[in-house]
């Protein structure tokens, strides 16, 4: 039987590879099978603009701070590492001669930056991590008949059209690129699972009990994510949880002001607001919480945009709080995560003291999403990618989906 010549991936993303745990899986996956995978991303400060992550190499084109004063600023910081990727990628896929160049929303454009490539032969993925026109929309309170809007949209299309293939990151969203920018056969909806052998290796270190109750929020802090209803629905609750403390780690727009809040509601002491870590540091972080808290809005972006920290909650066996959107409700159900209503800071404090006061019951929820996520990790659905990736480097046109799993339900059993 002849060897499987290994490919040339490219993954592109404004992100730090680090902490984008999605590109992390894919590249190492790749890398794993013998492939030669290369990142161009962010770069933080201090880090070396080259570096091997894995058996990744890593290029860290650009410096990022988070530190932008206005929208303009951040554009330009993407307009100007659009135009370093786009010189990048023309020069070295003179000597790579990619197979495939896999692009990273946000922004959508950003996939133009792989022309180089694409005119040498590469096929290029572009994948939807969020859908700008609706992320926009969320934002900045415009409608869908707005001109921003619209040229979000247009932007979309014509993104997804230089692409030889899409992924979307969640099904509801699937059906709608392809309602409207992408063609069935040429969009595949992926979630983004978690590594169930990566967070097992961080095994849950305790129980519930009287002198402690920490609860978790790990993620961006931006006014879709709802940190604030979970800062305030933890300030009611807290006095009847001996020990409770809530610890976010992130960064976000809404970060001072969380502080602020928390101060402002006398929980100052008790809640806990550190930046990013690692993401190898992030099974072990999990695994100290005895509950975990999404508490996402359900206006607009929030209410489709689906979290991957419910199933990292659920692999590392500790139960999750989860506001009940659309997007969560069509994967989930009440035998796996504890609801409540979207944005109702009562329930959900409600649901704080309950969880402390019924560790029993608590277990058995936790016990259901741990049997939940073994249909739901990544060690089950790498090959849908990896079977996208070979179809395209070795069809040379876009790939159909033969080989992938598309039969597969996603929803949560019933």
């Amino acid at each position: 039987m002849e060897a499987r010549r290994p490919l040339r991936v490219c993954h592109l993303a404004y992100s730090f590879y680090e902490n984008d745990n999605r590109i992390a899986r894919y590249a190492q996956t790749l890398a794993a099978r013998g492939d030669h995978v290369e990142v161009i991303a962010l770069r933080r400060p201090g880090q070396r603009w080259r570096g091997s992550v894995n058996g990744v190499a890593v290029h860290r084109i650009q410096r990022r701070s988070r530190g932008e004063k206005t929208a303009w600023a951040y554009l330009l910081k993407i307009l100007w590492f659009s135009v370093k990727a786009f010189v990048l990628l023309a020069l070295v896929a003179w000597r790579r001669r990619y197979d495939v160049v896999h692009v990273h929303n946000v922004p959508d454009f950003l996939v133009f930056a792989a022309l180089g490539p694409r005119l040498l032969g590469a096929r290029i993925i572009l994948d939807l991590h969020d859908l700008l026109p609706e992320f926009y929309a969320g934002k900045f309170g415009t409608r869908e008949e707005s001109a921003p809007f619209r040229a979000l949209l247009l932007l979309e299309r014509l993104s997804c059209r230089f692409a030889h293939h899409v992924i979307v990151a969640n099904h509801l969203w699937h059906e709608k690129v392809m309602s409207r920018s992408a063609r069935r056969s040429r969009c595949t909806p992926l979630l983004n699972y978690p590594a169930v052998e990566f967070f097992n290796s961080a095994p849950r270190q305790k129980a519930p009990t009287a002198g402690s109750f920490v609860l978790l929020y790990p993620g961006t802090l931006n006014h879709h994510q709802g940190v604030d209803i979970a800062v305030a629905a933890f300030a009611e609750a807290c006095q009847g949880i001996p020990g409770a403390e809530f610890r976010i780690y992130g960064d976000g727009p809404a970060r001072e002001s969380l502080r602020r809040q928390a101060d402002a509601l006398g929980v100052g002491d008790r809640v806990v607001i550190r930046d990013f870590v690692p993401f190898n540091e992030v099974p072990e972080l999990i695994a100290s919480a005895d509950l975990g808290v999404v508490p996402k809005r359900a206006d607009g972006f929030g209410n489709e945009a689906f979290s991957t920290k419910i199933l990292e909650f659920m692999a590392c066996g500790v139960p999750v709080i989860v506001s009940r959107t659309k997007i969560d409700a069509y994967y989930f159900d009440n035998g796996t995560v504890t609801f409540f209503e979207p944005g109702d800071v009562s329930d959900l404090a409600r649901q704080m003291r309950w969880a402390y006061e019924h560790p029993v019951e608590l277990r058995q929820v936790a016990a259901s999403a741990t049997e939940y996520v073994r249909d739901y990790n990544w060690q089950k659905h790498a090959g849908q990618y990896l079977a996208l990736v070979d179809g395209l480097a070795a069809r040379g046109q876009a790939s159909p989906g033969e080989g992938t799993d598309r039969n597969t339900s996603h929803r949560a059993p019933r």
